[in-house]
C-alpha cells in the first residue's frame, strides 16, 4: 500500500474504524471493570517505569471506544478526560460507554497533527495502539509537546514493533490457513465486508492501509526526541501472549461475531492472560524490547 497520500491514509482510517466501532469492545475483550482498570494501569506503569500518580487533565489521542482513558478515570488517575479520534463512529461508541459509566468526557474529531487545543492544556497526552496509524509521526509528537503543560507526560502503549510484527505474522498466517476448519468446528458463518464505492472495501485490505508504521525502539525514541521531550523511555511488552492472541483474533476475524461461542472467548481471554504473566515474569526482564510485539514509549516536557 505504499505511495498513498496522508489524505488517503486518513480516509482509510476513518472508514476502517467506523466499520469496526460497533463490535470493537467485544472483539478485543475490552472491560471497564476491575480487569480493565488493572490492565490499563499496569500498562501505563510499565511505560512510565513507575506507578502513575493522579493527574488533573489528560488527552487521549486516537481514543477509539475509550478503553484506556475511561479506565484511567475509573481508576482515579485522571480527573478530566478529553478524547480525540478521526473516526466519529469510535467517538460515538466512546460517548455511549461514558454515559453508561457516568463519566463526563469531552470529545474532538481531529487529526493528531492538528489538535484543536491551546498550548499547555494537558498534564498527560496518551494513547493505546494509535501511533502506528499516524502518517506524520514527528508532526504528531510536535503537537503532543505543544499541548503539554511544563513537566507534563507523554505515554503511548501497545505500538507494534518492527521485528515483533514480523514474528506475529507467523501465527496470523497459520490461523487464516485453518480458519475454514475452525469455523466448521464451532459452527460459525463466514464474515465478509463490503463497501459502497468498491474501493478498499475489504476490511483486511483496509487494515493493511491504516497500519502505517511498525517501530524499532530507536524509531520511537527519535520521534519523541524530535519534539524536545526529555527522559524518553521505550520498553517491550508481550511475546508469547501476542502469538496466542493474534492467532485467535485472526480466526475470529473470519467468523460472524454472533456465531463465536462464549466458551471460545473465555478460552482466548484466559490463555492470553496466563501468557501475559509468563511474558512479564520471564521474558520482558530478559529479552531486548525490539523482539516483543508491543512497544511502550514515555517522555516528559521540560519543567
Amino acid at each position: 500500500m505504499s505511495g498513498l497520500t496522508a489524505g488517503e491514509i486518513k480516509a482509510a482510517n476513518v472508514r476502517f474504524h467506523d466499520e469496526a466501532a460497533a463490535d470493537y469492545d467485544s472483539k478485543w475483550g475490552i472491560s471497564y471493570g476491575e480487569r480493565g482498570r488493572r490492565q490499563v494501569v499496569g500498562k501505563l506503569a510499565k511505560a512510565l517505569g513507575e506507578e502513575p500518580r493522579p493527574l488533573e487533565r489528560g488527552l487521549e489521542v486516537g481514543a477509539g471506544t475509550g478503553y484506556f482513558g475511561l479506565n484511567l478515570v475509573r481508576a482515579g488517575l485522571l480527573r478530566e478526560l478529553v478524547a480525540s479520534d478521526v473516526s466519529q463512529g469510535m467517538l460515538d461508541a466512546l460517548d455511549d460507554s461514558a454515559q453508561q459509566l457516568g463519566i463526563e468526557v469531552e470529545t474532538a474529531r481531529c487529526e493528531a497533527t492538528a489538535l484543536p487545543f491551546e498550548d499547555d492544556s494537558f498534564d498527560l497526552v496518551f494513547g493505546h495502539a494509535v501511533l502506528h496509524h499516524l502518517p506524520d509521526l514527528e508532526g504528531s509528537f510536535a503537537e503532543f509537546r505543544r499541548v503539554l503543560r511544563p513537566g507534563g507526560v507523554v505515554a503511548f502503549c501497545g505500538e507494534p514493533s518492527f521485528h515483533g510484527d514480523r514474528l506475529a505474522a507467523l501465527p496470523k498466517r497459520a490461523a487464516l490457513a485453518v480458519a475454514p476448519l475452525w469455523r466448521r468446528l464451532i459452527g460459525a458463518g463466514r464474515r465478509s465486508y463490503s463497501g459502497g464505492d468498491g474501493e478498499l472495501h475489504d476490511h483486511g485490505v483496509l487494515e493493511q492501509v491504516v497500519d502505517v508504521h511498525a517501530f524499532t525502539p530507536a524509531d520511537l525514541g527519535r520521534a519523541a526526541g524530535s519534539a524536545d521531550l526529555e527522559a524518553v523511555r521505550v520498553k517491550g511488552e508481550e511475546l508469547a501472549a501476542s502469538w496466542f492472541g493474534w492467532a485467535n483474533r485472526s480466526l475470529e476475524s473470519t467468523a460472524l461475531p454472533e456465531d463465536v461461542p462464549h466458551l471460545w472467548h473465555q478460552y482466548a481471554y484466559r490463555g492470553y492472560v496466563a501468557l501475559q504473566a509468563v511474558d512479564r515474569a520471564v521474558l520482558e526482564p530478559r529479552l531486548p524490547p525490539a523482539i516483543f510485539y508491543n512497544l511502550l514509549v514515555s517522555a516528559r516536557a521540560p519543567a
